[in-house]
Formats: C-alpha cells, structure tokens, sequence
C-alpha cells in the first residue's frame, strides 16, 4: 500500500474505528488515543498492507483497548490474597495434573483441539483453519472433549 493509499483509507477508517473504540473505553479522550495508536501501528506496517485495512484495524483498536482496560483495571481480591501472584498450592497442582491425565486419555483430534483451545487459547476460527475444518465442527468437537474430561473428572 503506498502512503497516499494509505492516507485515503485512514480518512475513511477512522470514525469507524472511533466507535469501536467508544464502545469499550467511556472516556472520549482515551477512545481517540487507542484510534491514534492504532492509525500509529498501521503506518508502520504500511508497506506490508493490502486492501481491505478495516478488519485488520479493528481487530488492532480493539485489541488496545482491551489491554488498556485491563491496565486501568483494578485487581479485586476475595480472600486477601493479591491476584498479580496467585499462590499455588499443593492441592491445585495435584487437580491439574488429575485433569492433564483426564485430557491425555481423550482420543487424538478432542485432545488436540482441546489443549488448542484451552492451553493456547486459540479461536475455534483458528484451529479450524489449522487442522482444515470447520468451525461448527471445531465448536463440537471441542463440546464433547469437554463432556468426556467432565464426566471422566468427576466420576474418579
């Protein structure tokens, strides 16, 4: 994309990206600075760019506000502890390795887009682009992997 292009396509994005912003961030102020970052963030990827920008740039306005609100986020604690370092006990790590051996006598595509989902957070667009299927068929799978680790869990 060249910077004329680019110039073009920035007029024309950013009101769209405006509110999408608003509709995270309250403040006016800090939605138009995630839109400037964003436009930011654009131009230096500018030469990689190609025609449509606008999912790309919502996707990216989004995604700063997100981590915005999560920095402007105060951390809530219900027993006193601080949530920045949780505290592992022996018991948590006695329960996760019960649920790692549940999951790992799951058969090998619910394994599999189990940990996707689950361990990498991973969308279901995304492992289903990755192992060449659908995404209603990722989303069921992913369903009755969750059932089995369910009932396999809580039967033991």
């Amino acid at each position: 994309m060249t910077a004329e292009e680019f110039k073009t396509e920035a007029v024309r994005l950013r009101p769209v990206l405006a509110g999408v912003a608003r509709r995270y961030l309250s403040d006016g102020e800090e939605a138009e600075d995630m839109v400037q970052e964003t436009m930011l963030k654009l131009w230096t990827m500018c030469g990689e760019l190609h025609m449509p920008v606008a999912p790309l740039a919502s996707v990216v306005v989004r995604n700063l506000c997100l981590d915005s609100l999560r920095r402007h986020c105060p951390t809530v604690s219900i027993d006193g502890r601080d949530r920045a370092e949780p505290t592992v006990t022996a018991e948590d790590h006695a329960r996760i390795e019960r649920m790692m051996t549940v999951i790992s006598t799951l058969p090998g595509t619910q394994q599999i887009v189990l940990r996707l989902r689950h361990c990498d957070g991973m969308s279901f667009a995304d492992i289903a682009r990755l192992i060449g299927s659908s995404e209603a068929a990722v989303r069921k799978t992913v369903s009755r992997a969750r059932r089995a680790v369910r009932q396999a869990y809580f039967s033991k």
